[in-house]
């Protein structure tokens, strides 16, 4: 028979096994918790402002998301609204985004490590797809205006505007009210320092000289 010290161990490797499992944003315990962005506390989130202090304008940001945006070298341009801009969005777990797609234009490779991702498609076509964790399986599909798409949280995942002559555009909303986002190619090759050409040459199996002129390159970034 396992001793009472065994059952503890066990009870609390349970506990925090499944802890892990449901980790998300934190859950608000009242109405609201209008981020205090001038607090010198810090949190996983931000400390709450004084609910004396608060008035609509925490909870309101004129976004113009229905204005076209100016996209970038790949394609696009991703405007995000969080908790940076609506202070309201405090603990309250989502966050908005309007993405434009230039003819042929895409949002790269990327990952949200804090959400998942629904995308409605308001205009155009896009290609879309995300990748699994090992086995790494590609899950894509065609999306047509008023089309929806769901990247799991934290994979691998793109949208591209196969058109050569229109633009495209999403709203993407997110579980996070601050998802982050990971750029595949601008973290491997842009990242300041740079990671060792020895480390990706290796890597991706191809010659140092290649991952130099790839460390070279200017990694713009397409969020706003």
């Amino acid at each position: 028979m396992a001793s009472p010290s065994s059952f503890c161990l066990l009870a609390a490797l349970l506990a925090l096994l499944s802890w892990q499992a449901i980790a998300s944003d934190p859950s608000p315990l009242q109405d609201f918790c209008v981020a205090d962005m001038h607090s010198p506390v810090r949190v996983n989130g931000f400390p709450c402002l004084n609910p004396m202090e608060v008035n609509a304008d925490h909870f309101f940001k004129a976004a113009k998301l229905d204005t076209p945006r100016k996209t970038n070298k790949v394609g696009s341009n991703v405007t995000l609204i969080n908790v940076m801009q609506i202070p309201g969005l405090n603990t309250l777990g989502i966050s908005i985004a309007r993405i434009d797609y230039a003819p042929l234009g895409q949002n790269p490779p990327h990952t949200h490590p804090r959400a998942t991702e629904i995308l409605t498609v308001l205009e155009g076509t896009l290609y879309v797809g995300f990748v699994t964790s090992n086995p790494n399986t590609l899950f894509s599909k065609v999306l047509n205006k008023g089309d929806v798409f769901v990247f799991p949280k934290g994979l691998i995942h793109f949208q591209f505007n196969p058109n050569p002559h229109q633009p495209a555009v999403a709203i993407a909303t997110l579980s996070s009210q601050n998802p982050g986002v990971i750029t595949i190619a601008n973290a491997v090759f842009g990242s300041k320092p740079p990671i060792s050409d020895d480390v990706l040459a290796k890597a991706f199996q191809v010659e140092k000289g290649t991952i130099d002129w790839l460390q070279a390159q200017f990694w713009e970034n397409n969020h706003y």
